[in-house]
């Protein structure tokens, strides 16, 4: 649970009003960016593997430093502006960046239920079709993240489900608008929907700062199901 907590608490000091407030409006660079200079690689390096938690701007340095050749020769490709590629790349890395932390922290949730080591999380297996694969007792779970409302500048939907073996299991993750959390009452003093629908759900829970992630529960109806059947 220590690697779980420690993340929960990294995802909590982000000022993600902040980020929103900068990286929102700017949607300069929207077109695929081609595999060499996609950020999912270096994510899981750098989160997973290396369990360096950095802040965006930290990650975007370091994303800057590693591809720069070929962020650059991209750029000069599509013949777009330096000023305005380089005012827009920060912004489509950050939500790819936003997106992917709070998934790598559900593979650390996963890992405190089902056991230190269960969990790998890659790039390969992301190109795979799964989030993350669990390994418990010889059976593999393949998770993948299933938002329920979600745009195409964030992250695409995998579809490659046929190289892994295992089962795929998806995990939802809603995301309610901030303002039902401001104002969750209709004006008959019932509680609004979907705020009524995020409250009651236990395997998500918000942070302060408005961090939605995923809890245990979400994967220990799972491990008790394997485990009675190893009985």
């Amino acid at each position: 649970m220590y690697l779980a907590e420690k993340f929960e608490k990294f995802l909590g000091s982000i000022n993600l009003d902040a980020y929103r407030a900068k990286y929102r409006p700017i949607k300069l660079v929207e077109m695929d960016l081609p595999k060499e200079i996609q950020a999912i690689s270096l994510l899981y390096k750098t989160y997973w593997d290396k369990k360096k938690f950095l802040d965006y701007e930290d990650f975007y340095e370091e994303y800057l430093t590693t591809y720069k050749k070929d962020i650059e020769n991209f750029r000069n490709k599509i013949t777009m502006c330096k000023d305005c590629f380089y005012r827009g790349l920060p912004a489509r890395i950050y939500r790819t960046w936003a997106s992917i932390i709070t998934q790598i922290h559900a593979g650390y949730v996963a890992e405190s239920v089902f056991g230190e080591g269960s969990v790998s999380m890659s790039a390969e297996l992301d190109h795979q079709g799964a989030d993350f694969q669990v390994n418990y007792h010889g059976k593999f779970l393949n998770y993948q993240v299933k938002k329920t409302s979600f745009s195409r500048e964030v992250r695409a939907e995998k579809k490659s489900k046929k190289k892994l073996k295992g089962q795929f299991i998806d995990i939802k993750y809603e995301v309610p608008r901030e303002d039902y959390f401001k104002n969750p009452k209709k004006r008959n003093g019932e509680y609004k929907l979907p705020y009524l629908r995020f409250t009651q759900n236990k395997e998500l829970k918000r942070l302060s700062n408005g961090f939605v992630v995923f809890t245990p529960f979400a994967f220990e109806g799972k491990k008790k199901e394997i485990d009675e059947n190893l009985k």
